[in-house]
């Protein structure tokens, strides 16, 4: 019996093969980096934080012995008490501006400058943005307290205070960061049909009720994904502390990051820091997990 000669292979399929190995290559660079700066300095830390380890010696296994002296470490309670006050605050006044911000941009100017004006402030460093702050704010000789005085007012101790340094700090990453937020709401804004403002109008609604009635319903997605990302960076503040106040006074801006940053690189318990580094992740998984779940940030009220 004759055997019957194979069918070619059509082009199409052996176009899809190629962008295939195509895409391949351009996402492997970006794996690659991923895998080495990211996976594996994340499995080395959770190993790290099972040992006593001080650079000067091998790691040694110690077991539970780390997160033992974690629960037991008032400071430690402390720096997470700190850090979440501050990434209420922070993340309160931040979404309200940039909520504002990206409305007043959708509804009100067309200006593409104008919109590069608010992002102007994201383009400064953290470091910058705190050194500049340090020296306004500063109680003798800062700008800003000699404008308050002059205008007949106490001077405020802005980051001298246990009551003034977590605000402030948190006022100071507001500025950096509120022009990013908003060009993340902005986007949202732009999936909303016209037609539903158009239809409102019609109604006879005003501004604000079309905002707390369609915009803010609408656009539950994106501010959904704005959270999750503005409260995990919220959680991971360190070069404002760093600069501004070094975690005083008297611990009350001592953020988690930078207790951990001290007991690694002030201390060298480098098992001690990647055990309080293991816990920030659990506590960031499960809030991320909570928002996801709570948002419904995988539907959309468009549908």
């Amino acid at each position: 019996m004759a055997l019957t000669a194979p069918l070619p292979k059509t082009t199409k399929a052996r176009g899809r093969r190629d962008d295939t190995r195509l895409a391949l290559l351009f996402i492997l660079p970006a794996l690659i980096g991923f895998l080495v700066f990211m996976v594996w300095p994340t499995l080395r830390g959770i190993y790290l934080s099972f040992t006593k380890f001080n650079l000067l010696t091998p790691p040694e296994f110690n077991g539970l012995d780390n997160y033992i002296r974690m629960v037991q470490d008032p400071v430690f309670w402390n720096s997470m008490k700190v850090t979440v006050y501050y990434v209420f605050v922070n993340i309160v006044l931040q979404t309200m501006f940039a909520l504002v911000i990206a409305v007043m941009m959708q509804r009100l100017t067309k200006r593409t400058w104008l919109r590069g004006i608010v992002l102007t402030p994201y383009l400064v460093s953290n470091v910058v943005a705190a050194m500049v702050f340090l020296w306004i704010l500063d109680y003798q000789l800062g700008i800003g307290n000699t404008v308050i005085a002059a205008l007949g007012f106490d001077r405020i101790p802005f980051l001298s205070s246990d009551a003034w340094v977590i605000p402030t700090i948190a006022l100071i990453n507001v500025w950096r960061h509120v022009g990013y937020t908003a060009l993340l709401i902005f986007a949202g804004l732009q999936t909303i049909p016209e037609t539903m403002y158009e239809a409102g109008r019609m109604d006879g609604a005003s501004e604000p009720r079309m905002f707390r009635s369609i915009t803010v319903p609408l656009l539950r997605p994106v501010l959904a994904l704005v959270l999750i990302i503005t409260v995990v960076g919220s959680f991971q503040v360190f070069d404002t502390v760093a600069i501004a106040t070094r975690g005083g006074p008297v611990d009350s801006s001592r953020v988690l990051q930078f207790y951990i940053y001290d007991v690694a690189f002030g201390r060298f318990q480098f098992g001690y820091a990647s055990a309080m580094s293991v816990a920030l992740l659990l506590v960031l998984v499960v809030i991320t997990f909570i928002q996801y779940r709570v948002t419904r940030a995988d539907s959309s009220d468009l549908n």
